[in-house]
């Protein structure tokens, strides 16, 4: 427990090292996922490493009624060998891909599947949407719970993804999982050769019931309250800087809806991060409430970020402990 009652998250092994898949991404052949592979490539080349293309299959249970009625080919096999074929769309769009690619068929629950394979990726990325039961219902089942058990970090690309020139941005609240998050940011704001956007938002007081010398008052406290949140928030610029030197930072307290405003955000960024999960009654959710809300209806890819294991968090849960905001 820390020292606000709340039960200390358990951090994930995270060596990038062991990490063979490299860049995995989902790929079922649907816009939204032919977006996230070639997403998925690009930062494949700029690092360096494995760009994994995983599909998933799921044989049905072989059930039937008279021997008449038994196919011709397992039904299993079709399975396999359409996902296969899947794979080979997949391999004509990486044509001119200048790294090595590993391409996986995995049979079996396409949200299992890719949690058991983000255990050994670097990152994981997949569109937003996709097609039947791979990446369907709406933000469904792989781009909704993906984020939420992956073990690594999960990048969610929309299908059409502006090539925009903004900065990365990334939503801090105060806690831990906020400031992993922002390490995370400044790494692809400095692979990518942009700025950092570094934003909190703040809750609007409601002031329905307020008299004007209780709305003053109000107001009073909450800009005291926004000048305090503001120094922690450039204490942490500093610490990022620390981390990942010359990078331009900028940091940036905002009156307003967190989930709103990092997806006003996410029409000029190149990307938006966020931590799996937030502080206060948010951090006992699989995925908290600003993460959710960072994924529906941004238009930039939107990056999660699990509470990885990271030496360069040591002595960060001291320095934000008792921190306004947190």
């Amino acid at each position: 427990m820390n020292s606000h009652g709340q039960q200390d998250q358990p951090t994930i092994p995270f060596d990038p090292g062991a990490r063979r898949l490299g860049v995995a991404v989902g790929f079922d052949g649907s816009p939204h996922s032919v977006a996230a592979l070639e997403y998925g490539a690009a930062i494949a080349t700029r690092r360096g490493v494995t760009l994994s293309v995983i599909t998933t299959y799921r044989a049905p249970l072989d059930v039937y009624v008279t021997y008449a009625a038994l196919p011709q080919e397992p039904e299993a096999e079709v399975k396999k060998r359409q996902a296969q074929a899947v794979l080979d769309a997949a391999a004509a769009q990486l044509m001119d891909h200048p790294g090595e690619v590993s391409y996986l068929t995995a049979e079996g629950d396409s949200v299992g599947a890719l949690v058991e394979a983000s255990d050994s990726a670097l990152l994981m990325v997949v569109g937003a949407r996709g097609r039947g039961g791979f990446l369907g219902r709406l933000l469904g089942s792989v781009a909704a719970e993906l984020p939420a058990h992956a073990r690594c970090p999960v990048i969610v690309v929309p299908s059409k993804t502006e090539k925009a020139s903004g900065p990365v941005v990334v939503g801090l609240d105060g806690s831990l999982d906020g400031r992993r998050a922002a390490l995370h940011a400044a790494q692809e704001a400095a692979e990518r050769r942009t700025s950092l956007r570094m934003l909190v938002a703040l809750s609007v007081p409601h002031d329905d019931f307020w008299t004007p010398a209780g709305a003053a008052v109000a107001a009073e406290a909450t800009e005291h309250h926004r000048t305090s949140v503001q120094s922690a928030l450039d204490e942490a610029a500093d610490w990022v800087r620390e981390h990942v030197p010359g990078l331009e930072i900028t940091a940036e307290v905002t009156l307003g809806d967190p989930g709103k405003l990092l997806r006003e955000a996410s029409r000029t960024a190149q990307l938006v991060v966020v931590g799996s999960r937030g502080r206060g009654a948010v951090a006992s959710a699989l995925l908290g409430s600003v993460s959710r809300a960072a994924l529906h209806g941004a238009e930039s890819p939107v990056m999660v970020v699990p509470p990885l294991e990271d030496s360069r968090m040591e002595g960060v849960r001291s320095a934000l402990e008792d921190r306004p905001g947190r």
